[in-house]
């Protein structure tokens, strides 16, 4: 299992703009898997339930998704803290990184079509 203090972005990435994002996603391989990665720290709500429903849609058991946000977002945790494998660390700069990883029989379960945020 991909571990959140192994993964560092590389210097080439693939810049992804699926729909729904008001954030750059960008793409890269860490080992034999895939990471999307976001960074939400510089928003407030609901930009940070916003993307993340939006990044959750690409894990599957070779992708992960790296949420960077200015705290740990309880609302958007409480929702589908059952479908996903989380790690979280508070980074030197005092964000919080999240790495969202599949779940077997769980993650297609998550209901991804409500970003309201309440937490």
């Amino acid at each position: 299992m991909l571990k959140i203090g192994d993964i560092q972005r590389p210097a080439e990435v693939k810049e992804l703009h699926p729909q729904g994002a008001t954030v750059p996603f960008y793409e890269y391989k860490v080992g034999e898997g895939r990471v999307i990665e976001f960074d939400t720290s510089m928003t407030g709500p609901p930009e940070p339930m916003v993307n993340a429903m939006t990044a959750l849609n690409f894990v599957d058991k070779d992708t992960s998704v790296l949420m960077i946000n200015h705290k740990k977002p309880m609302g958007l945790l409480g929702k589908i803290e059952e479908n996903y494998d989380i790690q979280d660390i508070k980074t030197d700069d005092g964000k919080v990184k999240l790495l969202f990883t599949y779940r077997e029989g769980e993650s297609e379960k998550a209901d991804l079509n409500d970003a309201s945020c309440h937490g």
